[in-house]
């Protein structure tokens, strides 16, 4: 018998955006499937006032803290405030930032925000986000070679959320549609730049997906045969045959995540290069 999902608050204190502790909170969150996290996130705390009034807050609705702030005078008010409260509280970055010490022989910087500066990487990401929302969903396929890495594949493969997680990670990407009776861009079967990688899945996790969206422009596809398993499993076979003819490596997304999938491209990308 399934236990009753119980649920708990997750404060997350953090002196930049709480990107980092969100990820953390989330990943330690996920293996607990009975307790779900009620997530409270406090960005750009940098303040003695600041901490004050989110442990107000904290105090109407106690949990679990973690934080990410490096002014250590800061972190310890923070520490005392919980051990005064009776809470857990662990500071995510600080063990990491020892190992790191320990290993280079230097203490940490100690800089708000480092990871966000406009440097160099910053604005190759936003080139790359930039290039991918143009070559969405086969929009412009002239310029193929410009993309490092090109999605194939039919309805409903998660190429353009997987397009869009490795843009944020600097790898310009274009997805292009697998249609039955379309020819795939001529621009693509003749690129030599990009790792060009087919998505398919099963027929019966594109139809439960499919079912479950807006269909939105769908103009190819009878409403029917859009949902039809039958019909899918054709659209399928007619992806595998234009990626094996042409070389392309094919990854499954049946059962990966986002991440997972954008994980495997990027290794299938270093064994190419």
């Amino acid at each position: 018998m399934n236990k009753p999902q119980s649920f708990f608050h997750l404060h997350l204190i953090s002196d930049a955006t709480g990107e980092t502790l969100l990820a953390a909170g989330r990943a330690a969150s996920a293996q607990y499937k009975d307790a779900r996290a009620i997530e409270h996130i406090y960005p750009l705390i940098r303040t003695e006032k600041q901490v004050t009034k989110v442990f107000e807050d904290i105090e109407e609705e106690p949990g679990i803290i973690l934080y990410t702030v490096v002014d250590q005078k800061l972190a310890r008010g923070i520490d005392e405030r919980c051990a005064a409260m009776g809470l857990p509280c662990v500071s995510v970055l600080e063990p990491v930032l020892t190992v790191f010490q320990s290993y280079l022989g230097t203490p940490a910087g100690r800089r708000v925000g480092a990871q966000h500066v406009l440097d160099a990487e910053y604005f190759r990401r936003i080139d790359a986000l930039n290039f991918t929302m143009e070559h969405d969903d086969g929009q412009l396929p002239a310029n193929m070679d410009d993309a490092d890495i090109v999605l194939v594949g039919i309805s409903r493969t998660s190429k353009t959320p997987t397009s869009i997680y490795l843009a944020n990670r600097g790898i310009k990407t274009a997805n292009i549609p697998i249609v039955i009776g379309v020819p795939v861009p001529e621009s693509l079967v003749n690129a030599t730049k990009p790792l060009i990688v087919g998505l398919i899945a099963t027929a019966e996790r594109i139809s439960q997906v499919r079912q479950n969206r807006i269909l939105g422009n769908t103009s190819a596809y009878e409403p029917t045969d859009y949902v039809d398993r039958a019909a899918i499993s054709e659209e399928l076979a007619y992806a595998r045959q234009i990626c094996t003819r042409h070389g392309w490596p094919m990854i499954d997304v049946s059962r990966r995540s986002i991440e997972e999938t954008a994980a495997a491209i990027v290794a299938l990308r270093g064994k190419t290069r």
